[in-house]
């Protein structure tokens, strides 16, 4: 049996590809992963997604897509992409357990935020330890974060949070940010910014939410409590493409180039959200990368004859 389309990985992106292909009778199999739903599962409350007046947690925001998804005929394995196969025709998509064959992939693999490692950031992960300023900053009205980190990502997130919060600390492993020049001007301009330098955080406190940090100096190995009720952790992101490797183009960070809305260098194979986009990372910008790439996939399918019906 050869598939319409597959789509690899279960985020925003991939469930609406899911819907709008069902929707469009195209036989879909969805490789949703042994760990499905991307970095929504590990979202509390999600308040920026449309259509919901009130918070909806970011598992059930993913339950309801993935059901959305089912009820239009996609069907869902929970299974992870062991390797792919885009040099013959139809493609091979490999799991652990099974081949399958499709005339068109959607990858929506996503990307992981990288983590400092420490138990106490793992433990207290969606308690007040959070790798997005957008999706949580939100939260941290009127209190004190932390953010890790001193590129332009974790200036731009502690400028953001600056909009919330009392007061941000930034703690950064050198004695000068990686920044740019204009990111780093505003950041020492700003009166609710403040920096601690040659510092790693060596232990999150807090045993039900987040209640402060242990940091150390790498230059003195001194170390002091930093009280604090949020840390934000921005030390980069690294896509989920190694599977893809010598199959598709990927640029220099690891993440697949694409042209022409979705389409990547393998015609009849297209890639979404943050498996590509390293500027955005929001649940709505991969849904609407999702819609996008179903559409291109269906019209694919139609002008090459190969749509099973």
């Amino acid at each position: 049996m050869v598939y319409d389309v597959i789509i690899a990985g279960s985020g925003p992106a991939g469930l609406t590809a899911a819907v709008y292909c069902g929707r469009s009778l195209l036989k879909t199999l969805v490789i949703a992963g042994s760990v499905p739903g991307g970095q929504l599962m590990l979202t509390t409350e999600v308040e920026n997604f449309p259509g919901f007046e009130e918070p909806i947690l970011g598992p059930d925001l993913i339950q309801r897509m993935r059901k959305q998804g089912e009820r239009f005929g996609a069907e869902f394995i929970q299974d992870d992409l062991t390797s792919v196969d885009f040099k013959t025709r139809p493609f091979k998509v490999n799991t652990t357990g099974t081949t399958y064959e499709t005339h068109a992939v959607i990858i929506a693999t996503g990307a992981s935020a990288k983590w400092m490692g420490l138990d106490s950031e793992t433990r207290l992960r969606g308690k007040g330890v959070s790798s997005c300023a957008t999706c949580d900053g939100f939260f941290f009205r009127g209190k004190e974060t932390v953010t890790v980190g001193g590129g332009d990502v974790a200036v731009e997130d502690t400028m953001f949070l600056t909009k919330f919060v009392n007061h941000a600390t930034v703690i950064h492993r050198r004695d000068a940010l990686r920044a740019s020049k204009i990111l780093q001007d505003r950041a020492f301009k700003n009166s609710k910014i403040s920096f601690i330098w040659d510092s790693v955080v060596e232990e999150v406190l807090g045993q039900q939410k987040v209640e402060g940090v242990r940091v150390r100096n790498l230059k003195t190995g001194k170390q002091h409590v930093l009280k604090c009720d949020g840390v934000f952790v921005a030390i980069g992101h690294e896509p989920n493409t190694a599977v893809f490797r010598g199959q598709i183009e990927l640029d220099q960070k690891g993440y697949i180039v694409t042209s022409n809305g979705t389409s990547t260098s393998v015609e009849g194979v297209f890639a979404i959200g943050d498996v590509r986009d390293f500027q955005y990372r929001q649940a709505i910008t991969a849904a609407g990368d999702g819609c996008r790439a179903a559409m291109d996939a269906e019209k694919y399918l139609e002008e090459k004859g190969l749509r099973a019906h």
